[in-house]
């Protein structure tokens, strides 16, 4: 699948079936992307009870069930009940609640 170059959105072919699971798993993507805004960048532990919406950059070694899958650095996005893993591009921001401060990946790591 052909996917943007900056924020890997999932483009839709001619001729596809299904057109509306390609469309809404971008908008999901934008949704969790745009004015990237995370819980914390710090939290390790997966939780317990996440709220629809919540994302969250992994540090090193996050661990979960589903966040030990994920790369250290990622954003862990909670959407449609699941946790989706996210690679940064370089250059992105995002803002931390926990710590109230902006973080930018400069290609390696958050900053």
């Amino acid at each position: 699948m052909q996917t943007s170059p900056r924020l890997g959105l999932a483009y839709i072919q001619p001729q596809q079936a299904q057109k509306h699971v390609t469309a809404n798993e971008t908008f999901r993507r934008l949704d969790a992307l745009v004015q990237l805004s995370v819980k914390s960048g710090t939290t390790a532990a997966q939780p317990a009870a996440p709220m629809e919406g919540d994302a969250y950059i992994l540090p090193a070694a996050p661990s979960g069930a589903d966040w030990s899958l994920f790369a250290a650095g990622s954003i862990a996005a909670f959407q449609d009940g699941a946790w989706a893993p996210i690679a940064p591009g370089k250059g992105w921001r995002a803002y931390a609640h926990d710590t109230e401060q902006f973080s930018v990946f400069d290609g390696a790591a958050w900053k």
